[in-house]
């Protein structure tokens, strides 16, 4: 089973970096997981390097939206992780502190086998609405524009549009227009129009 998550992790020069990632949880039990980032991503080499991070249940689609296109312009508030030499994001549901016990790089996708060290239940999860889930749908879309053609990206975005205006609040209304704004400009730019 995927669950959609943030991941935070260490850059070299000390920063935060905060990155949705989908984790392979198996059975559901989170005791460890493993992460599947590209070879060429800055989550990736973190990992690689520091062999530790804290991955967040959140129901904060802004974040994620935010986070998968770049534009996250402030950090969310956080504190230190107790068991590895991180950041937690404090408005989580929940966070997993974990250390990275196993790296394979021989596929296209790397492949990050994980063990939770520390739990964190900060707040109850309450879930996605229809419009939530939209924006999940659309931040995973926009970070594949390059490999999807461009009239299946934009009918897509149009539903998404429909859902969030209908169920979506104020923060689901603010992500989705990043998003659109991010494919608009990313399409236009792939197509040579700028």
């Amino acid at each position: 089973m995927i669950l959609e998550s943030i991941v935070t992790s260490t850059n070299l020069d000390g920063s935060l970096n905060v990155s949705p990632m989908g984790p392979n949880v198996g059975d559901g039990s989170m005791d460890r997981f493993e992460l599947r980032p590209f070879d060429t991503s800055r989550t990736f080499q973190n990992l690689k390097r520091e062999k530790v991070g804290v991955l967040h249940v959140t129901d904060d689609c802004e974040l994620f939206a935010l986070s998968a296109i770049g534009r996250l312009s402030m950090l969310p508030d956080t504190v230190d992780a107790d068991q590895v030499d991180c950041k937690v994001l404090s408005g989580a549901c929940r966070a997993y502190e974990f250390v990275v016990e196993y790296v394979d790089e021989t596929g296209p996708r790397m492949n990050l086998n994980c063990k939770t060290v520390k739990v964190h239940w900060m707040r109850d999860f309450w879930g996605f609405n229809r419009g939530k889930n939209a924006i999940l749908e659309a931040a995973i879309l926009a970070t594949r524009i390059q490999f999807i053609p461009a009239d299946f990206i934009r009918q897509q975005f149009e539903q998404f549009v429909k859902i969030v205006e209908k169920t979506g609040g104020k923060s689901e209304k603010r992500a989705m227009e990043h998003l659109v704004q991010f494919a608009e400009s990313t399409l236009e730019k792939s197509s040579g129009k700028v």
